[in-house]
């Protein structure tokens, strides 16, 4: 097929999981098969941190505005086969309703934030989607799975919305024999509604067990915060050195935002990343976390300091290695950037058909 992807970024993962989610995407295309071209506005926040400026596996282009896109790639987007729109894309309403327009594919919107876009929809403040557009979509792709399809399909009149998580190549992203730097770490952008999360399941634990050792990994952290004097603080990794973070750690947390947990069925980019790594994963709990690993098995739910401490204390080296050797044979199985690449494969298939079966009636 050729793909035409217009997307936040590709080439920076500064402050987004979007461009690991692409360029994990774009590799299990191109290794299918595919010829993609990846679409991306000109931004100064990108501009100056771009971590990969000519991503594997697709042709990238840069555009300075949607005068210049119109202008510039409107054949190319016509005679795509598949055209995607993503979530946060700057000008994104007028993009799609461009893409919806012109192309003659089958035409995605790619919900990379799924239950920040409907809650922003229900106070009318979205600014990269609206309804109608979501009607206009032959397609919705969603980082969300779950009951929230139906509700995409039903209240907003998606002719098919269908799941396609994020994925982690498990070459890249793989066990290291690292000597153990921390006993718990986090790697996450600031959000208001992860901290108190953070705070519980990782900064008060820091407190009270003062010879442990800690990291937190991320941009955007407010100069208020008052870290304890064992969490080392790292603004940025770029996605190669996220393997060498996490293998230097015993466990490694996640938590997930407000919106997230209430739609539940919404795992994160680094839930997989951590997992493809062998480093057994403490989590919050939400609906749907259960479909992704197996809880107590797979993955340790923590939902206090309490949790968090009982897991550094009790469980020995020999319990983690097995803990995250399971979670890494789910990765592998499940959710790798060839196993996506089918999955879209199959929506296309499924969406093209439906839309000529709606020409023929």
């Amino acid at each position: 097929m050729r793909i035409a992807i217009l997307g936040l970024s590709i080439t920076s993962s500064w402050g987004n999981g979007h461009a690991t989610t692409y360029r994990s995407l774009v590799q299990g295309l191109a290794g299918r098969g595919h010829e993609i071209l990846f679409l991306e506005r000109d931004t100064e926040w990108y501009a100056g941190n771009r971590d990969t400026p000519r991503p594997q596996g697709a042709r990238t282009e840069l555009y300075q505005s949607v005068e210049e896109l119109f202008g510039k790639y409107e054949q190319q987007v016509r005679h795509a086969d598949l055209v995607i729109v993503g979530s946060f894309v700057p000008d994104g309403i007028a993009v799609g309703r461009w893409v919806t327009k012109v192309a003659e594919g089958v035409t995605a919107f790619y919900d990379i934030d799924t239950p920040v876009t409907l809650e922003q929809l229900g106070r009318g403040e979205c600014a990269y989607v609206t309804a109608e557009l979501i009607a206009a979509y032959g397609l919705y792709l969603s980082f969300t799975g779950g009951p929230t399809l139906r509700r995409i399909e039903q209240r907003f009149g998606s002719p098919m919305a269908r799941a396609l998580y994020c994925s982690v190549d498990p070459r890249q992203y793989r066990p290291l024999t690292r000597a153990t730097r921390w006993d718990l770490g986090y790697l996450g952008t600031y959000s208001d509604d992860r901290q108190p999360s953070l705070e519980a399941l990782l900064l008060e634990p820091a407190r009270r067990c003062a010879e442990g050792r800690f990291a937190v990994a991320g941009p955007m952290y407010p100069e208020t915060i008052p870290w304890p004097a064992n969490v080392e603080r790292t603004i940025h990794l770029s996605p190669r050195e996220h393997p060498e973070f996490y293998s230097s750690q015993r466990f490694t947390l996640n938590i997930t935002r407000d919106a997230m947990k209430a739609a539940g069925y919404s795992p994160s980019v680094r839930l997989f990343e951590a997992g493809a790594c062998g480093v057994p994963l403490i989590s919050d709990w939400w609906t749907g976390l259960d479909t992704i690993f197996e809880p107590g098995y797979e993955i340790l739910l923590a939902s206090g300091p309490e949790d968090t401490l009982r897991y550094l204390r009790d469980f020995s080296d020999a319990q983690r290695r097995v803990l995250g050797q399971r979670a890494r044979k789910r990765i592998v199985a499940e959710h790798t950037p060839e196993r996506r690449a089918v999955q879209l494969e199959q929506h296309y298939a499924e969406a093209g058909a439906r839309s000529a079966k709606a020409l023929s009636i």
